[in-house]
């Protein structure tokens, strides 16, 4: 026997696909949804139709935009492409205020393992942006992960042929950390890519 009523029920579930919100967490959403007055649930209700009706994907860079191109793709110098694996990437380069280029989402990465391989991911975009010479150089700024890794090296070796200068963002060890907590990975690629002080 379920201990919920099915609305309560239904609810928890929809909140439960979310990622990262587990029963106990999806059961305090609900409760707090039922513990709304009608005009706030029916806000939060039409937020979320709304985010499905105008949010789209910009033509040109793949990130999130109510437009058919970006502000980001409309404003910035395109001659810097810094490419990123999802939209939410974009917002975190963003908050550094520092990066005056454009961006490439992927929407993935390279991970045979999931079967996705370089076409399923936006790589062929990419090679069209490039390939008009107005770029000079690509960022890859993919997680420092095993996908990641060979996603960049993959983009890097696609590129190399057409001119471009292709960086990967510098990994290393975290401020505030201790060394004796820090990976072999991190720690190597610390190591090899130290800067003169």
């Amino acid at each position: 026997m379920d201990v919920f009523i099915e609305p309560i029920g239904k609810l928890i579930n929809e909140f439960s696909k979310l990622p990262g919100v587990g029963k106990k967490t999806a059961q305090r959403y609900a409760y707090r949804i039922i513990g709304m007055n009608d005009s706030e649930a029916k806000a939060f209700a039409e937020s979320i139709l709304e985010c499905k009706r105008k949010v789209r994907y910009c033509k040109v860079c793949g990130n999130f935009t109510e437009d058919e191109v970006c502000a980001i793709c409309k404003s910035r110098d395109n001659s810097t492409i810094c490419v990123v694996k999802e939209p939410k990437d974009v917002i975190a380069m963003e908050k550094l205020h520092e990066f005056k280029g454009v961006y490439h989402v992927l929407h993935g990465v390279i991970s045979p393992m999931d079967g996705i391989g370089p076409n399923d991911i936006r790589i062929k975009e990419l090679l069209s942006r490039v390939s008009d010479g107005c770029v000079q150089e690509v960022i890859m700024a993919t997680n420092p992960d095993v996908e990641g890794e060979a996603t960049a090296m993959y983009v890097a070796k696609i590129l190399k042929p057409l001119g471009v200068k292709v960086t990967r963002l510098a990994h290393g060890i975290p401020i505030g950390s201790e060394l004796e907590y820090t990976d072999e990975v991190t720690l190597s690629r610390a190591l090899s890519e130290r800067k003169l002080i």
